[in-house]
């Protein structure tokens, strides 16, 4: 697992019964968030068979008829150990838009590289990259035809989508954070009405930077606001948004959906389009809060962030707050 929601959703992905009776989660190593996900975890007390191993540096070879998890379905080294191991069933769990784009790429022509979403005036990928996802796309194909591939997720996925997706052979299985909703709450939540939600947009270079503090500005101004990083934000962007008048910035670590699922019902969380906007209305749509997703407006979007992109990121604008001005 490389993000903390990964490793949520492969804790739930277990309980869900999806994985046998016994499950080994290996995170990356060097990544805060990861380990204050995993301490956080420990601390509910996890579904029995599951245990968090500590973090590696190298990714674990697959056993040969073993089920295996993985949240991030581009990256190379993922792609090469399906290409080199043999595991008996793979299971894909939610790692933010790029869980949507993999649907849509596995429902394409079988020529079609498994590829990230790029932003343009990127450099072109080498052709052994894209025949490395080329090769991926097709094992990961052949899997779903012989009914081995499992996608478990909390995204919203268009109905045409889905039905596209389970005609591969694909076994589409929706969640709703059943494991998370069931354990008791640790700790008070932020006090703050307003709860923001950070964004890595800024640093990826896809939005503009000063029309973003901008906005915040004007929240901080109108009333106390809550400020929950995302784990990508500059380092000196957050010191920036922690001078903001009426903002204060909170240093949870862990994923969204754990750290704010205990909000009362008075307060609200903002956001710009993420995934982490549908897991929180998931959660937290029984407490009364309500989540907003803030669209971009045009004019904050940098010649970087690609017409794709943006109708990817439009797929978690639902029940939005309408443009910011």
């Amino acid at each position: 697992m490389e993000s903390p929601l990964q490793m949520l959703c492969a804790v739930e992905a277990h309980h869900a019964g999806l994985l046998g009776t016994r499950t080994r989660v290996v995170s990356r190593a060097g990544l805060r968030p990861l380990a204050v996900t995993r301490r956080e975890l420990h601390r509910l007390g996890l579904p029995d068979g599951l245990e968090l191993a500590g973090p590696e540096p190298d990714m674990p070879r697959p056993e040969r008829g073993a089920a295996w998890v993985v949240g991030d379905a581009f990256s190379g080294r993922v792609q090469l150990a399906w290409l080199t191991a043999f595991p008996r069933r793979v299971v894909i769990v939610d790692d933010g838009l790029a869980t949507v784009r993999l649907l849509e790429l596995l429902t394409r022509r079988p020529g079609t590289p498994l590829l990230r979403a790029r932003a343009a005036g990127g450099a072109l990928r080498s052709a052994l990259r894209a025949a490395l996802g080329t090769a991926a796309a097709l094992r990961l194909r052949a899997a779903a035809r012989s009914g081995r591939l499992t996608v478990f997720t909390a995204l919203p996925v268009p109905d045409e989508l889905a039905a596209a997706v389970r005609s591969t052979g694909a076994e589409l299985v929706a969640h709703d954070f059943t494991w998370l909703r069931g354990q008791p709450l640790h700790g008070p939540g932020p006090r703050e009405r307003t709860v923001v939600l950070g964004t890595s947009l800024v640093r990826n270079g896809l939005i503009h930077r000063e029309r973003y503090f901008t906005w915040l500005s004007g929240l901080g101004s109108a009333g106390p606001v809550a400020y929950f990083p995302h784990r990508r934000e500059d380092p000196d962007d957050l010191a920036r948004v922690g001078r903001q008048p009426g903002i204060t910035v909170y240093d949870g670590g862990g994923p969204a959906e754990m750290t704010l699922r205990g909000l009362a019902a008075e307060q609200r969380v903002l956001s710009l389009p993420s995934t982490a906007v549908t897991s929180l209305r998931v959660l937290l749509s029984a407490r009364g809060v309500t989540v907003e997703t803030v669209r971009v407006p045009d004019e904050w979007w940098t010649s970087r962030a690609a017409p794709s992109l943006r109708s990817h990121l439009s797929m978690f604008a639902h029940h939005d707050t309408g443009a910011v001005r």
